[in-house]
Formats: C-alpha cells, structure tokens, sequence
C-alpha cells in the first residue's frame, strides 16, 4: 500500500491572512493606509485623477473628502489596492535610489509587460490585476529574478 503523499518539511511560517471582511480590521487598517496612500501619490507625483483611478474609479467628492479626513473606513477593495501600492512602493526603494524608485511610476517602461506604458499608465488602465502584476514583478526583482 502506497504511503500519503506529504508535502516536505519547511521553516517557512505564512502570515496569517488579514481579514478584510471584518470592519473591526478595515477600522484599524484604514487610516494608517490612506496616510500612506496620499504621501506615496505625492512621492510619486501622481495626479489626483491617476490616484482616484487606482482606488477603484472614485469620484471627486469622495476623493477630497478622503483627501481631508482620512479617518474613514475603507472597504476591502480599496484597502487591497492600497495594500499593492505600499509593496510597490518598499520594493522599488530597496531596488532603486531614492530618485529613481520614486520616478519609476511614471517613466515609460519597454518591459514586455508595460508595452512601452509607464507603470503608473498600465496599473490606471489594469486596474487590480495590473497592480498585483506590478507587485509581483518587483518582487521577483527584490528576490534576484528576472
């Protein structure tokens, strides 16, 4: 009889999944991440038109009203969103000098991925998707592959 198959033995220890269901979580989350959120669109020198765009499509009165009292609850979409953009945004200032991790968005890119499209371009038109492609590339590049 066939032993169970088992997966190897490993030190890797996963972080536990945040759970962005529960308001309790988007509570203490939010603000922190829109703080975060507003300085890297300043960093990055994104217009507030890109920067409502990468939250999810918000209009302008939401947007300056966020803008002004970030002490609001976010919902998990926009907090996830939040979430790709701050990973972006470490990555890119342990790749890259500060100048460079900061103009990265927005310079046009002939990676294959971005077709010629500044990152910041190819995340506004992808959406989510185009965040987490993003995110993964850098990350792939902090880890030394290519």
């Amino acid at each position: 009889m066939p032993l169970p198959k088992t997966y190897p033995r490993t030190r890797y220890e996963p972080s536990p999944l945040v759970d962005l269901t529960d308001k309790a979580v988007r509570e203490r989350l939010s603000a922190g991440a829109l703080r975060a959120f507003f300085n890297i669109m300043e960093r990055w020198k994104v217009r507030d038109e890109d920067a409502r765009a990468l939250l999810g499509g918000i209009s302008n009165g939401p947007y300056y009203e966020l803008k002004k009292n970030p002490e609001r609850v976010l919902d998990a979409d926009r907090l996830q969103r939040i979430s790709y953009l701050v990973g972006i945004f470490k990555a890119l200032h342990i790749l890259y000098s500060e100048a460079l991790a900061d103009a990265w968005v927005t310079r046009p890119n002939t990676n294959r991925i971005f077709a010629g499209l500044s990152p910041l371009e190819f995340m506004v038109r992808g959406g989510l998707p185009s965040l987490a492609i993003v995110r993964r590339l850098l990350d792939a590049r902090r880890g030394g592959q290519h």
